[in-house]
């Protein structure tokens, strides 16, 4: 689908453009990384990934990880918009208004999805593989876990407010730019089925994080995201969507961290069934009331919806 300000370019040549861009942009982001580390650190390059884990470089740290969320994901969505239109801030839906409900409704949405997504992590846990895989899986967890406490080291208000804007802010504002700004966008566009985009991006979304025990809530979130961007058009009130998610684990992780726990054992609160179960409702309820009050054309040519487009509990409505 093509608007009165695209360039030519095929939205699905925009969907692989893109990928291209951000392996590109993290190749990037890791080579200006080198020297941010050994400035920082005083540190050779092969000591680089021995002391990932170690608190002692945090600060280091936290400049690498604003760079590769900048290079990896923002820009390459920032140009492949760009290449493939004239307004690529509106294009990626910066530009889209939006009201005080929908802010209301969107927080709501992502406070009740985590109920759901907690326990989606309980039954992920539980997925049956063998005992290799799990020596992997678990060695992947536990390098990600020392990482988030390298980086996270929050012994006072201020490490905590810095840890908003470095592990909450930076990762939701360029996530969605890339996900659901970027590849959602385009491959609704192309495809003309967003219950097929979303799905497809929440997977890789989710993927990317190499997190086995972690994919089915990411994934859950992303779908949740996914369908805040179609309903709404704004990747403004998915950003904020996805900050709310990151800040309260950030807050919860000072919690635990100031009360002498580890992040792992942060990580490990569970989410009873039962509440899941009564989330489901809820939360349908919300995204509903979320697509009623937001505007039906979200953008000029992007929201052509057919029964297929439309979740189980719309196809009726």
């Amino acid at each position: 689908m093509y608007d009165s300000n695209s360039k030519g370019i095929s939205y699905t040549g925009g969907f692989f453009i893109l990928i291209a861009f951000a392996v590109a942009g993290i190749f990037i982001g890791t080579i200006i990384s080198i020297p941010i580390w050994t400035s920082m650190t005083g540190k050779g390059i092969l000591e680089m990934k021995d002391q990932m884990g170690n608190p002692a470089y945090s600060n280091a740290f936290k400049m690498i990880q604003t760079v590769s969320t900048f290079f990896g994901f923002f820009i390459p969505a920032i140009i492949t918009a760009a290449l493939l239109n004239r307004k690529p801030y509106k294009l990626l839906g910066f530009t889209k208004r939006f009201n005080f409900r929908q802010v209301l409704l969107v927080i709501a949405i992502m406070f009740t999805a985590l109920f759901v997504s907690g326990v989606l992590g309980y039954l992920n846990e539980h997925v049956p593989v063998s005992n290799s895989l799990k020596l992997i899986f678990d060695k992947w967890e536990s390098e990600y876990n020392k990482q988030v406490e390298a980086i996270m080291q929050l012994k006072n208000i201020n490490d905590y407010l810095l840890g908003l804007v470095i592990m909450a802010f930076l990762p939701a504002l360029c996530e969605e730019t890339l996900f659901r700004g970027g590849l959602q966008n385009f491959l609704t566009r192309s495809t003309r089925s967003s219950w097929l985009a979303i799905l497809i991006v929440s997977f890789i979304f989710s993927l990317v994080h190499f997190s086995f025990y972690g994919f089915l809530p990411r994934m859950f979130l992303g779908v949740m995201l996914g369908l805040v961007f179609q309903y709404t058009g704004s990747i403004w009130l998915c950003i904020l969507g996805h900050f709310f998610n990151n800040a309260l684990a950030v807050t919860q992780l000072y919690y635990y961290t100031s009360h002498g726990k580890s992040v792992q054992q942060a990580a490990d609160q569970t989410t009873p069934l039962a509440w899941g179960m009564v989330a489901i409702p809820i939360l349908i309820v919300l995204i509903v009331g979320l697509k009623k009050i937001s505007p039906q054309e979200q953008e000029e040519n992007l929201s052509i919806e057919t029964v297929r487009d439309k979740a189980p509990w719309e196809i009726n409505n």
